[in-house]
């Protein structure tokens, strides 16, 4: 049996996001009080004294994972830490107009009024790889342990199944599963208290939640896929300060989809396009989906004459409160994106996400209060969520993206009397509610499929390398680098199916839904018939393919701890 060397920790949090990084600084300031408290004899209790506090995180450094939008509403932030400007958060620029389009393939028409949940006057555009990235100076700062290059692999139980901490990926592993001369086993990360706040699609979290089957009795996860860049513009091509969003082209009125342009400081804009990975069209691409949206002629207008100079693209787990899992479990809690926080009608989740980390931190230092870290403390997690602000804003649009799943336009008028009602009234709503995205893809029997499948959803898009970039490009702006001398960490659980069925039923539509051409199927000479080939080396980390693929066999695992993209700064 192999030794691993053991490190035991009070609190262990695995992915070093806004969640995360909130909940770790709250909670040092949350123990420094309490103590404080009881030392002047106004708190009953126990000293709780230095908590030993580890973040890990499988990027090369704090940010390199990390992407958004992004627009900030800072209210979390203040309650975290109310002279966060002074203290230099690393804010781009204050939003100084809003307007809202809706466009059609050759025209734009801009909303009178801008949507109440799309207002942000007065809110932050940010870096949000920047915003994390000094979020973690200052938990570096108070004395919290953060370990970059340390993917957490699974997840340790005892016999009866409570969470006893992570265990981080091994390193120096060949292609053949073979050790290297650099190899190094993983570490047993022992806690008392593991909080998974991994982002969209976290892995540990999908694990916890099939073990410990923390989904039923609650409704699909719903997913979309944001694809962004970022690019230097002309001065004068569009103003410091100013956000819009957009709704129409290129999305079909079946599919969840709408762009965004920021204007940032020093005429840099960040442009990008969400696609709801809820689509029916075994054709859709949503990378093409966000080429195509930049060659709309209002949208063209802006980019002429600039040049793009990053890429990235990430999952956003959409589908809100419905979709919320069990957020506890025995030594566990699951914050953030991992647990459905996310606004799908203002499109905003780093608030909640970092809100929801501050929450966790209130019910840990309650539990080592008690020096209990079972269900019956943790539990008070989800009521303390029930009597916060978050319940408040994601329960009035808990039924948002639900009605998009019956299209467009019934959606617009749900989101209209849903907004009026508090959540309450709607009128075209689904029999069901969130159906995971997965099952509502049709299969080419359904389409009029002949030949190139990129070809034939977009036949006008020409990547030109000036307005349209091709994948491959992309990924070459996005910085990713991954040691390809090691093994693939995304498992296909049956390649006899992709040869087969779902070439036959979907054309194996993992070749387009991936925003990074992970996924290509060539021909072996051999066997003289196309099979699947994975670029795994590509990967972006965005976790769609673990989503999207309609017969569930993708498996993403946390590759070699430092591979994948660098969205510093982006």
């Amino acid at each position: 049996m192999i030794e691993r060397e053991q490190l035991e920790m009070d609190v262990v949090f695995v992915g070093a996001g806004p969640a995360n990084l909130a909940a770790a600084l709250h909670l040092k300031n949350l123990i420094k009080e309490h103590d404080e408290l009881i030392e002047r004899g106004r708190r009953a209790g126990k000293p709780l004294g230095n908590l030993e506090i580890g973040i890990i995180e499988k990027g090369a450094n704090i940010g390199a994972h990390i992407l958004s939008g992004a627009v900030v509403d800072p209210i979390a932030l203040r309650e975290l830490m109310p002279d966060f400007l002074e203290q230099g958060c690393p804010v781009d620029s204050t939003v100084e107009s809003d307007t809202f389009w809706y466009l059609t393939e050759n025209r734009a028409f801009a909303s009178p009024i801008t949507p109440p949940p799309l207002k942000n006057h007065g809110k932050y555009i940010i870096s949000l790889s920047k915003m994390c990235e000094w979020l973690g100076e200052k938990c570096e700062e108070a004395g919290i342990n953060i370990f970059p290059e340390f993917p957490g692999a699974e997840i340790i139980y005892d016999e009866n199944d409570r969470v006893l901490g992570v265990r981080t990926g091994d390193k120096g592993i060949d292609k053949e599963g073979k050790p290297k001369e650099n190899f190094e086993l993983g570490v047993d990360l022992l806690a008392k208290i593991t909080v998974l706040g991994e982002g969209s699609r976290g892995s540990l979290a999908k694990q916890l939640m099939q073990r410990l089957n923390l989904n039923d009795g609650v409704e699909a996860q719903v997913f979309s896929l944001g694809v962004k860049e970022l690019w230097e513009v002309p001065a004068g091509n569009f103003e410091e300060g100013k956000v819009v969003h957009t709704l129409g082209f290129p999305s079909d009125t079946q599919t969840y989809g709408g762009g965004w342009i920021y204007g940032m400081k020093n005429n840099i804009v960040s442009i990008g396009y969400v696609t709801g990975l809820d689509y029916k069209d075994p054709l859709i691409d949503p990378h093409a989906e966000f080429q195509k949206f930049k060659t709309h002629p209002k949208i063209a207008e802006i980019l002429a004459g600039g040049k793009m100079l990053k890429y990235g693209a990430k999952t956003i787990n959409a589908g809100g409160w419905h979709t919320m899992p069990k957020l506890y479990a025995d030594g566990v809690l699951i914050i953030g994106d991992s647990a459905s926080f996310l606004n799908g009608q203002r499109i905003k989740g780093i608030h909640t996400a970092m809100k929801s980390g501050m929450i966790a931190a209130e019910t840990i230092v309650s539990a080592f209060d008690h020096d209990d870290f079972t269900s019956k403390t943790l539990r008070h997690f989800k009521e303390k969520i029930d009597g916060s602000w978050i319940y408040d804003e994601l329960y009035a649009v808990r039924n948002f993206h639900a009605s998009f799943q019956s299209g467009r336009w019934s959606a617009l008028i749900n989101g209209g009397l849903q907004f009026l009602s508090g959540g309450y009234a709607w009128g075209f709503m689904p029999i069901e509610h969130h159906v995971a995205g997965h099952e509502r893809m049709e299969m080419l029997k359904d389409y009029d499929y002949q030949g190139d499948a990129l070809a034939q959803r977009y036949p006008d898009l020409k990547f030109d390398n000036k307005l349209a970039f091709d994948k491959v490009t992309d990924v070459y702006y996005g910085a990713v680098s991954h040691n390809e001398d090691q093994p693939s960490h995304l498992h296909i659980l049956d390649t006899e199916i992709c040869a087969t069925r779902c070439a036959e039923e979907y054309g194996n539509p993992c070749q387009r839904f991936c925003p990074a051409a992970v996924y290509e199927m060539e021909e072996n000479a051999k066997t003289g018939r196309r099979e699947i080939k994975v670029n795994f080396s590509n990967c972006v980390h965005c976790k769609t393919c673990d989503i999207a693929d309609p017969y569930q066999i993708i498996n993403w695992v946390t590759p070699e701890g430092g591979g994948g993209p660098n969205y510093k700064g982006m």
